[in-house]
């Protein structure tokens, strides 16, 4: 996950394609335990629905676009040929902000005003901040989602499912989610600054200090507080998708590219093979993005055709 994974990073962070131009409504939501969150929603026009035979009743379906680690729902390239994809089967599609958009920012949540962001997540609680988004697309009548994440946002996706199940998910599609693995991190080539990054975390945890910021190595330079480091990256290795995605109830597509299948360390190695020899591999599809890195530059185009097609193929954006 490393090198490859921090160059493919980069790359996003400069901002690889072409500025996209849409029609979107900026919507809000507020979570469970009151946090206010920011989306996008871009919704079909008339006259695409016409062309393409969208029904009243097709249009109850919508998709939730979650994005990475440290980004936000008006940034990410990767999913930026996709929206206009899945607007021409008919689905608006819901860009959004989950607490972990971003490195840092603030916002009250209740009657307290916290920190939030990546530095300080904690990724259980993607649990509310995708709950709150269904709750808003059913407001607007549409009964029937799928939830589609990149990365952090996939694994986010598939846990979230996992461990909610719910009806009103029609299908998942999780783009490029990594394996978070504590002991398969203790056994790569890059060992040595995961173990740094983990000791430490738990020096400052053990010091009463969990919520102190530090700068870790693996898997990339990123400003986190001990207690996220441990609840993303630790020992307990709640986040390993490996273990919870064939308790995902509803049909699923992941998606790799070739090249962090290639390059990209322990954290993607073999996982195409892993998933599908998982329990209740009839209800998961793999498809392999050629040439594609982990943010899919210079071939999102081919990301959004292959998610689309396999929606079409598993009629999962209509007629459930």
């Amino acid at each position: 996950m490393g090198q490859a994974f921090l160059s493919a990073y980069q790359k996003w962070q400069t901002g690889m394609s072409a500025p996209l131009l849409m029609h979107v409504e900026l919507v809000r939501t507020v979570t469970r335990d009151g946090l206010r969150l920011d989306g996008a929603l871009a919704t079909e026009s008339g006259a695409r629905s016409q062309e393409s035979g969208v029904s009243s009743r097709e249009a109850a379906s919508a998709a939730i676009l979650l994005h990475g680690v440290a980004s936000n729902f008006y940034t990410s390239s990767t999913f930026e040929p996709l929206i206009p994809k899945l607007q021409s089967l008919g689905l608006p599609v819901l860009s959004v902000n989950t607490r972990g958009h971003d490195s840092v920012f603030s916002a009250g949540s209740g009657t307290v005003r916290r920190r939030f962001g990546a530095a300080y997540e904690n990724v259980d609680d993607c649990r509310l901040d995708v709950a709150a988004w269904i709750d808003f697309l059913k407001s607007r009548g549409h009964v029937r989602i799928v939830l589609i994440g990149h990365s952090l946002g996939a694994i986010k996706a598939v846990y979230f499912q996992a461990h909610e199940k719910r009806a009103d998910v029609a299908t998942i599609v999780a783009v490029s989610p990594p394996r978070l693995s504590y002991s398969a991190f203790m056994n790569a080539p890059e060992s040595v600054q995961f173990w740094e990054s983990m000791q430490t975390a738990e020096e400052l945890v053990k010091a009463g200090k969990q919520d102190e910021l530090f700068t870790s190595k693996f898997p990339f330079p990123m400003l986190m507080t001990a207690g996220a480091y441990i609840d993303k990256y630790g020992p307990a290795e709640r986040y390993n998708f490996l273990k919870f995605a064939a308790d995902v109830p509803c049909p699923a597509l992941f998606t790799y590219g070739s090249k962090e299948l290639d390059g990209g360390g322990i954290a993607f190695a073999g996982l195409p093979d892993a998933l599908m020899s998982l329990p209740n591999a009839d209800r998961r599809s793999v498809k392999t993005i050629e040439r594609a890195d982990h943010v899919y530059s210079g071939v999102a185009p081919q990301l959004a055709e292959a998610i689309a097609s396999w929606l079409i193929s598993r009629d999962q954006t209509l007629s459930r």
